[in-house]
């Protein structure tokens, strides 16, 4: 409805014939739907996302919001296979033992310190056995 609703860029009335709506209660004049970040108008050529009332495109709500790597922290792509370890997430790439190096594979054991990855191999597992000969614990 022109001449009712008020811009959520602005705060202006809108009375222009044509108006761009985005999410149920937020309205904007066409040429107000902007990037908040970068200024990049955001149309039907353009994916817009919205967060704490303001318009990001794409590239630029990834970099704020999306959830990186743990290691490079760089944002993930759709189409990334991730590796988790508790509330990290990783490249497949990036999903290293911080000692060795050697890639981490699904079904390989690890220990997480820190933020640091670490195979069974550097974690300081004892060999097998080796706790049965050491002091004794309660």
């Amino acid at each position: 409805r022109p001449g009712l609703a008020l811009c959520a860029g602005c705060g202006g009335r809108i009375q222009d014939p044509f108006l761009l709506r985005v999410s149920p209660d937020l309205e904007w004049h066409v040429a107000c739907l902007k990037c908040a970040e970068c200024g990049q108008p955001l149309d039907e050529t353009c994916t817009c996302f919205l967060r704490d009332g303001k318009a990001y495109c794409k590239r630029d709500y990834s970099r704020l919001f999306g959830i990186k790597c743990a290691q490079c922290r760089a944002a993930f792509s759709s189409s990334d296979l991730v590796m988790r370890a508790r509330d990290h997430v990783y490249h497949l790439e990036c999903f290293r033992c911080a000692a060795c190096g050697r890639q981490l594979l699904p079904g390989d054991q690890f220990c997480l310190r820190e933020r640091d990855l670490l195979c069974r191999a550097d974690h300081g597992q004892p060999p097998d056995g080796a706790a049965a000969r050491g002091p004794r614990s309660p």
